[in-house]
C-alpha cells in the first residue's frame, strides 16, 4: 500500500507514531474525453486569459474570491503557517461510543499502522480502546484540510481512522423539499410492509453485492475491443404504482416464489429446460404445418366451389 500520511496519534502525553494508508480504492471505469473528429485526447492548459499565454506552476498562487473578480491571495508559506505544527498529529480530543455517531458524518476510511519504534504504544492504545469499547474523536489535517476523525479498533487487529464531517457541514433535514408530513398509515398496509421487510431480512454479506454498471461497462469495452457490433437494449421503465396494497402483495409473492421452487442440479435443469424447449418447438412446428395444410386444403375447396358457377355461366351462354 502507498503511504498517504505520516505523523503521530496524540492522547494526553502519549504519542504513537503511525503511517496512514487508504482503506478503500476507487474502481470506477475512467473514460477520457476525446476529439470526435480525430480521436485525440483533449488537453487542458493552464492559461491566463489576460496575459494570453501558458502559465507555469511556479507562477501560481491561491486566492479567495471576496467578490466577483476580487481576490485575496496566499503564498505557500502562509498556508503552511496557518496549518501549524498540528498538521502532523492526530490529536484525540474525546472518547465516545460508536453508536452515538450517525453514519451521515462518516467520509473516508484509512488504516493506521505503527511507524518506526511505535509498536508498543500502538498495541497499548489498541488494547485499551478494545477493552473500553470506546472510539477516539480526533482532529487531523490532511492536504491542508482540517477534519474531524474517529479512531476505532478493527477486528483484524488494526487501528482505523474515519474522517468525519464537522456539524456545520451537515445540511439540515428541513432543507429537503417535498417531505411528507404526518400521515395516517393503514394498519393492513403497515403489516404487509413489515412482513416484506422480514422476508428480505438476511445477514449482511457484502460479497454478494456487485457493481452492475461497472460489469456492463467491462463487457461493453471488451466487445468494442473485439470489434463486435454492440447493441444496447432500451431501458425498461418501471410501471407507476397505483395501488399500494397490490404492489405490496406482488412484492411478497415475488419474494416467496424463489423459495418455493425445487432446487436441482444446474446442468440437469438446463438440459431438461433445453429438452422442453425442443419438444415445444417441434410441437409448434408440427402444429403450424398442420394448420398450413388445412388452410391450403380449405383454400382449394373454396376455389373448386367458386369455379362451378363460372362453368354454369358458360353453359347458359351456349344455350342462349
Amino acid at each position: 500500500m502507498h503511504t498517504v500520511w505520516k505523523g503521530a496519534i496524540s492522547f494526553g502525553l502519549v504519542h504513537v507514531p503511525v503511517k496512514m494508508f487508504s482503506a478503500t480504492e476507487d474502481k470506477d471505469i475512467s473514460l477520457r474525453m476525446l476529439h470526435s473528429v480525430c480521436g485525440s485526447p483533449i488537453a487542458y492548459v493552464r492559461e491566463c486569459p489576460t496575459c494570453d499565454r501558458k502559465i507555469e506552476w511556479d507562477e501560481i498562487v491561491k486566492g479567495y474570491e471576496v467578490e466577483k473578480g476580487r481576490f485575496v491571495t496566499f503564498g505557500k508559506d502562509e498556508l503552511e503557517q496557518a496549518a501549524g505544527e498540528k498538521s502532523k498529529t492526530i490529536q484525540i480530543l474525546d472518547f465516545v461510543a460508536l453508536e452515538e455517531i450517525d453514519p451521515i458524518y462518516f467520509q473516508k476510511t484509512y488504516y493506521l499502522s505503527p511507524d518506526q519504534a511505535g509498536g508498543g504504544a500502538y498495541s497499548l492504545l489498541m488494547e485499551a480502546m478494545k477493552q473500553s469499547g470506546k472510539i477516539g474523536i480526533a482532529k487531523i489535517s490532511i492536504r491542508s484540510k482540517s477534519s474531524l476523525a474517529a479512531i476505532r479498533v478493527l477486528e483484524d487487529g488494526c487501528l482505523a481512522m474515519e474522517t468525519i464531517f464537522y456539524p456545520d457541514e451537515i445540511r439540515a433535514v428541513s432543507q429537503v423539499p417535498n417531505l411528507p408530513g404526518p400521515a395516517q398509515v393503514s394498519e393492513k398496509e403497515l403489516t404487509m410492509a413489515k412482513l416484506l421487510i422480514d422476508q428480505l431480512t438476511t445477514p449482511f454479506e457484502p460479497e454478494k453485492y456487485t457493481d452492475d454498471y461497472r460489469s456492463a461497462m467491462h463487457e461493453l469495452i471488451q466487445a468494442k475491443i473485439a470489434g463486435e457490433d454492440v447493441t444496447v437494449a432500451p431501458r425498461q421503465e418501471p410501471g407507476r404504482v397505483l395501488d399500494l396494497m397490490a404492489a405490496l402483495q406482488a412484492s411478497l409473492e415475488s419474494v416467496k416464489a424463489p423459495s418455493a421452487m425445487p432446487v436441482s442440479d444446474p446442468g440437469t435443469g438446463a438440459a431438461a429446460a433445453g429438452g422442453k424447449r425442443k419438444k415445444a418447438a417441434s410441437a409448434e412446428a408440427a402444429g403450424g404445418a398442420k394448420a398450413d395444410a388445412a388452410k391450403e386444403a380449405g383454400s382449394g375447396k373454396e376455389t373448386k366451389k367458386a369455379a362451378k358457377p363460372r362453368a354454369k355461366k358458360k353453359k347458359d351462354a351456349g344455350a342462349s
